[in-house]
Order: structure tokens, then C-alpha cells, then sequence
């Protein structure tokens, strides 16, 4: 809320900067436009840069268990499209990332969901998350 706050202030500063400036006939009103731009640019790049830092640092990384994945006897295309379902695509936007066909991918799914004991798809999220197979 402050750092809004403070935007508002330097926005209202910029204008009043540029109001006087334009009055008395210093500089002409495309410079003062690409300076207010320029000065904002950079306050979004900054702010930008802080956000995602923030979020960076708020993310706990999980490590994959690898060895879980062999254990549960996924083969690499089937864990790729576990990792999509995660993602939230469908199977025809699955299919269409991995060049395969829409039935190559509903026999991986099966696959999968007889592989981690799941019924749906959802269901299959949920077991591979806390078994740490995808991240998350």
C-alpha cells in the first residue's frame, strides 16, 4: 500500500514538474511524456523484480523422488504426460504438445492411474504430489 501511495505522490510530482515546465517553454511536451514514461518503466522493472523475489523465496522447492518413480515402474512418456495433467491440459492438449494422437494419450493416462491407484485424474495429482513425483 505504501509503495501505491508513493507512486501516486512521484505521478502527481511528474505532472506538476511537467506542467511547470511546459509553461514556461523549457522543453517540449514529447520529452516530458518520454521522461514521466521512462520513470515509470523503471519503477515497474524494480517493483517487478522485488515481487518476484519475494515469491521466489515464499516457494519451497521439493526434490523428485526419482527412485519413487522407477519403483512405481512409470516409463518417461508417462510421467511427461503425468506432468502435463498436472499442469492442468486435456488429453487433445497433451497430445497435441507430444505429437502423439488423443489415443496414445487416454492409454498413458490409464496407465498412470492403474500405476498410482488412482480413479481420476485429479485423484492421480493428489497421490503423485505426496509422493513427490512432480513438482508442485
Amino acid at each position: 500500500m505504501f509503495i501505491f501511495g508513493a507512486l501516486a505522490v512521484a505521478l502527481l510530482m511528474l505532472f506538476q514538474i511537467s506542467k511547470y515546465s511546459f509553461i514556461t517553454g523549457d522543453t517540449s511536451i514529447e520529452l516530458i511524456i518520454s521522461g514521466i514514461a521512462i520513470i515509470f518503466f523503471i519503477i515497474g522493472v524494480i517493483i517487478n523484480k522485488k515481487v518476484l523475489q519475494l515469491h521466489n523465496s515464499k516457494t519451497p522447492r521439493i526434490e523428485i523422488d526419482h527412485k519413487k518413480i522407477e519403483s512405481l515402474g512409470l516409463s518417461k512418456r508417462e510421467y511427461e504426460v503425468l506432468c502435463e495433467i498436472a499442469s492442468g491440459l486435456s488429453n487433445k492438449e497433451i497430445a497435441d504438445k507430444l505429437f502423439v494422437s488423443e489415443s496414445t494419450i487416454k492409454t498413458h493416462v490409464s496407465k498412470i492411474l492403474l500405476k498410482l491407484d488412482a480413479k481420476r485424474r485429479t485423484q492421480a495429482i493428489q497421490i503423485a504430489k505426496e509422493l513427490r513425483i512432480i513438482p508442485f
